[in-house]
Parts: C-alpha cells; sequence; structure tokens
C-alpha cells in the first residue's frame, strides 16, 4: 500500500530545492476465471509493455482480465477490460464456420455489451430477423392501407348517387325543431 502524504512526510533538516515526489507510474493486471474466482492473478509492474504483453497472454488463457494505471495513493484507474472466454469462444466459432465455408467476420463488426458472449454469425442472424420483422411490419402496413383506400372508394362509390342529388326540400312544416329550445323562445 503507497504511504498517505503525511507518512511519505519525513523530518527535514534543511530545505533542498528539489521536487521529492515519487515516482507513480505502475501498473497493474488483474486477471481471473469463472472455474476459480477466489484465486486472481495480479501483476504490478512500472513497464507498460511487459503488462500489456500479460493482458494478451492471460486473455489467451481464457481469463477475463483488467488492466489498470495506478493514479496515485493506492487508486487505480482502468483502462480496458478483456473477456478472454468470449474472445477464444468467438474464435473458435469463426473457425468452425469457416471449416463450413462461412464468410470471415467483417473487419467493422464490434459486439455491443449485450451480445458480447454471441459470435458475428448470430448478430447477422438477429439482425436478419430484425429486417425480415420490420419487412413483414410493413407489408402489414401496406396491405392495410391498401384495404382502407378500397373500403372508402367503395363506399364513395355506394353513395356517390345519393351525393350527386340535390337536397331534399324540407317544407317548414315538416322541419324538425330543435328539442332543447323553450317553447317561448319557439
Amino acid at each position: 500500500m503507497s504511504p498517505t502524504p503525511k507518512q511519505a512526510r519525513q523530518h527535514r533538516r534543511r530545505a533542498v530545492p528539489t521536487d521529492r515526489t515519487k515516482n507513480v507510474t505502475l501498473w497493474r493486471v488483474e486477471a481471473s476465471w469463472d472455474h476459480r474466482p477466489d484465486a486472481p492473478v495480479v501483476i504490478r509492474t512500472s513497464d507498460k509493455k511487459h503488462a500489456r504483453r500479460k493482458v494478451d497472454e492471460l486473455a489467451a488463457k481464457a481469463a477475463y482480465v483488467i488492466f489498470q494505471e495506478h493514479t496515485g495513493w493506492d487508486t487505480w484507474r482502468t483502462l480496458r477490460e478483456v473477456d478472454g472466454a468470449a474472445l477464444l469462444a468467438e474464435r473458435d466459432a469463426e473457425q468452425a464456420l469457416a471449416r463450413t465455408g462461412h464468410p470471415p467476420t467483417p473487419p467493422t463488426y464490434r459486439p455491443d455489451a449485450e451480445d458480447r458472449h454471441r459470435t458475428w454469425l448470430a448478430w447477422m442472424d438477429a439482425r436478419a430477423e430484425g429486417d425480415r420483422r420490420a419487412a413483414e411490419q410493413a407489408a402489414r402496413e401496406q396491405a392495410e392501407a391498401g384495404a382502407r383506400r378500397r373500403r372508402l372508394a367503395a363506399e364513395a362509390s355506394a353513395h356517390a348517387r345519393s351525393l350527386m342529388s340535390a337536397p331534399a326540400i324540407v317544407r317548414p312544416e315538416h322541419r324538425q325543431r330543435a328539442r332543447h329550445i323553450t317553447g317561448a323562445q319557439r
């Protein structure tokens, strides 16, 4: 554990005009496996390239790896998280698909958080299913609009004869009066 500022400061008799701040460039790699979550691997090093190599090595061993940077006073900032098991599963699935003759993974494919355990082919299938549903919905809406148009055209042709004739003249004695008007106002 890093010392606190108070612990790091010792008594000095002379004022030395130099910066005594310790260099805190440290990198930490934490790796854990699902089959042994109580035994994680923690690697602390000041060499960033070594830490990155270890991230790749541990991810290749199907570990969930967290790569962190030291921010001082025993606090760490996560730079990258790698799910090695998911990457291995995706690679194996891609190789199995290549053996069956499917095309390779598109270079623009980036799995989202909710589908990171799926292969790109499942992603493509899900996208095709969504497109199929959208096409069905559009066809259904188009059929409803066509049926509505036909119904309105049928109503218009049925009522066309009555709409073409002039309104019937109602004689004053047969005219209906409003029921809400009182007798004094008739």
